[in-house]
C-alpha cells in the first residue's frame, strides 16, 4: 500500500505552505497531491508557484498530483482549471464532472477526487475508458460498500481511502466563514486565514459537531482510520490519504508507515484538532 498526502484544504499563508512542503519532501509518503480544492480566493501560492513545489518534490521522488477546485461558480476558475488539466507534465485529480471532462476529452488520465462523486462499478467502467487511474470513494462510503465497488471495478483501476483528516461533507455557493464573521462573501477579509484547521461548531451541550472551512464544511472530529490499514488492505484498497493538518502531519505520515510495516497502530488522539472518529467505515456514527 502507498500512503499519499492529500490537497491541503484550508488557507495558510505562502510561507507556511513553503515550510510545509519542504518538509513534506523528507516525508514517507509516496504520492502528493497539490493544489486550492475549496475556494479560488485562497491565492497565497498561483499557478506557477503550485508548479514550482511540483517539480521539486518530483525531484524528491514523490508522484505529484495536481488537485482541482470542487465547486466552479466563475470564468476565471475555469481559466484556471484548463491551465491546470493542460500542464503536460503532472496527473489531475478531478475533483469534479467539469475537470473530468476536460481531462478525458483531452485523452489525459486522471484520478477522481472524493468530490467527484463515483459510488458504483457501472460509473467507474465508464471513467475507466475515459482515462480515469484511480478514485478516491466518498467519505460517506463505509467499509461494505467500498470492498463490494471494489470487487466489480474496472482491473488495474486503483482504489485511495481518506484515512485521515477532517471530513469534507458539503460545499456552498455562501462561505460560512465570511458570515460567521458578518462579512459579505465578496469582502471576507480572508478571515480563513485565521483559522489554520478550520473552525469548530459546537452543540448546545458544548460538544464538537462540524467544521467550517470557508465554503466547506467538515467534520469536527478527526477521521482516523489507521487502526483499520489491514482492513483497507484486505478488500483492495492501494493508496491511504492523509489530509494535512496545521500541526504534526509528519508524525501522523510516519505511523501510518509504520502500520503499514507491521509496528501497529499508534495512538494519535493527541494531534487531532478536538477528537476522533471513525467516518463512516463502520456504517454507523463513527464517534461511537
Amino acid at each position: 500500500m502507498k500512503i499519499t498526502l492529500g490537497p491541503v484544504l484550508y488557507y495558510w499563508p505562502a510561507e507556511t505552505l513553503h515550510r510545509f512542503y519542504e518538509e513534506a519532501a523528507t516525508w514517507p509518503v509516496d504520492v502528493v497531491y497539490l493544489g486550492e480544492t475549496v475556494c479560488s480566493k485562497r491565492r497565497s501560492f498561483r499557478f506557477d508557484d503550485w508548479m514550482a513545489v511540483a517539480r521539486r518534490l518530483a525531484d524528491a521522488g514523490k508522484e505529484v498530483v495536481l488537485s482541482t477546485l470542487a465547486l466552479l461558480e466563475a470564468e476565471s476558475e475555469l481559466k484556471t482549471l484548463r491551465r491546470i488539466c493542460g500542464n503536460g507534465e503532472f496527473l489531475v485529480e478531478a475533483n469534479d464532472m467539469a475537470a473530468v471532462q476536460l481531462l478525458s476529452s483531452a485523452g489525459q488520465p486522471f484520478v477522481a477526487g472524493p468530490t467527484a462523486n463515483l459510488y458504483n462499478p457501472r460509473a467507474l467502467e465508464v471513467l475507466a475508458r475515459r482515462g480515469l487511474k484511480r478514485w478516491v470513494p466518498p467519505v460517506e462510503l463505509d467499509r461494505e460498500t467500498i470492498a463490494a465497488v471494489v470487487a466489480e471495478q474496472p482491473e488495474g483501476l486503483e482504489t485511495e481511502l481518506f484515512a485521515w483528516g477532517r471530513m469534507p461533507l458539503a460545499f456552498s455557493a455562501r462561505c460560512y466563514t465570511a458570515r460567521a464573521y458578518d462579512l459579505p462573501k465578496d469582502d471576507c477579509q480572508y478571515r480563513c486565514l485565521d483559522h489554520p484547521d478550520g473552525f469548530t461548531l459546537r452543540t448546545q451541550e458544548g460538544e464538537a459537531f462540524l467544521a467550517v472551512n470557508g465554503i466547506q464544511t467538515q467534520s469536527a472530529l478527526t477521521c482516523n482510520l489507521l487502526p483499520e490499514v489491514e482492513a483497507a488492505r484486505g478488500i483492495g484498497v492501494g493508496l491511504l490519504r492523509v489530509s494535512p493538518q496545521a500541526h504534526h502531519t509528519g508524525r501522523i505520515v510516519e505511523a501510518f508507515r509504520r502500520a503499514l510495516e507491521g509496528d501497529g497502530a499508534a495512538d494519535l488522539e493527541k494531534l487531532m484538532p478536538v477528537g476522533g472518529c471513525s467516518g463512516y467505515w463502520h456504517g454507523k456514527a463513527g464517534m461511537a
